[in-house]
């Protein structure tokens, strides 16, 4: 026996009660009856333990990887004044994260049926989000040019986020094949044409450079991610550490746009650990349940 087993059971016990923090936060109070229709279902599936897009959407680096892409999507005016005036983020920031989180989960570990199912719930969501932005342009959630931006600005920033925080980072055979899976899902919610290379990725973020702004909007949205975000006092600090390691995966032209300050020393000396202190605390986290979706994608096989 060494000297640190007896702290064992409160380690476990502080893991376990941050688990179940995190999982309420994330998946709702009845995460339970969803992970059960995710992983506990029968039929065949997309993806497989093995997949990069697995791999990826497994790992708790989604956290910082997830800060990112909403500061990154803000940057569209039309994809902004969506979000501010229909999803609720502020009201509501946690039924949003948790629609957000089911879906993703869904498309990527359920089967092929409860995917399309959620893809079908989400397009007709979209169908329905219409409206003006702030300069009278309309604008509309179902437009494929919009649905684009969000999928490129997600799947580069889990990637991103995947590649610095994670224990072990893709190849970059595994990156494309990453980016071509999310496009499976990408494609069926109407975007046109979606990336299949980490290179065709970042070639549509540029592309969009032209289109971006800094609104009032976007800039509300990012003092509410990273400045008041809705948690209590004793949460704070943590968050605070996944938005830092968020923000210093942000390329250098998004920032003043969004008022956040070019620090690379501070950045590499201080945020960049943070986010990886940060996404290695949730990892631990999470160890239980991750363990428990790969023994229930075992028992079932890897048919896709």
């Amino acid at each position: 026996m060494t000297l640190l087993a007896p702290l064992a059971p409160v380690a476990d016990g502080a893991r376990r009660q941050l688990a179940s923090a995190l999982r309420s936060r994330v998946a709702g109070t009845d995460a339970q009856v969803k992970a059960e229709r995710i992983w506990g279902a029968e039929g065949p599936r997309w993806f497989t333990p093995d997949d990069p897009i697995w791999r990826v959407h497994a790992d708790a680096a989604m956290f910082p990887g997830g800060i990112r892409a909403l500061l990154l999507q803000s940057l569209h005016p039309l994809a902004m004044a969506g979000v501010a005036g229909h999803s609720g983020y502020k009201g509501d920031p946690w039924g949003r994260l948790q629609r957000t989180s089911e879906f993703l989960a869904t498309t990527t570990f359920g089967t092929i049926e409860h995917a399309q199912e959620q893809i079908a719930k989400v397009r007709s969501i979209h169908d329905r989000v219409r409206g003006k932005a702030a300069d009278g342009r309309p604008y509309s959630a179902s437009d494929p040019h919009l649905l684009a931006w969000v999928h490129a600005t997600e799947a580069d920033s889990f990637l991103t986020a995947y590649q610095r925080y994670a224990v072990t980072p893709l190849s970059a055979a595994e990156a494309d094949r990453y980016v071509e899976q999310g496009g499976i899902v990408a494609k069926a919610l109407g975007v046109v044409d979606p990336p299949t290379t980490v290179a065709a990725l970042r070639a549509t973020i540029e592309g969009y450079r032209p289109e971006l702004a800094s609104t009032a909007a976007a800039r509300e949205a990012a003092r509410f991610l990273l400045v008041h975000p809705p948690l209590p006092l004793a949460a704070r600090p943590g968050y605070a550490a996944l938005a830092a390691g968020a923000v210093a995966m942000l390329p250098r032209w998004a920032r003043q746009p969004l008022r956040l300050p070019w620090l690379p020393v501070t950045e590499r000396l201080v945020g960049r650990p943070l986010g990886g202190v940060a996404t290695s605390t949730v990892r631990w986290a999470m160890a239980d349940a991750t363990d428990e979706r790969r023994r229930a994608a075992e028992r079932r096989g890897t048919s896709v």
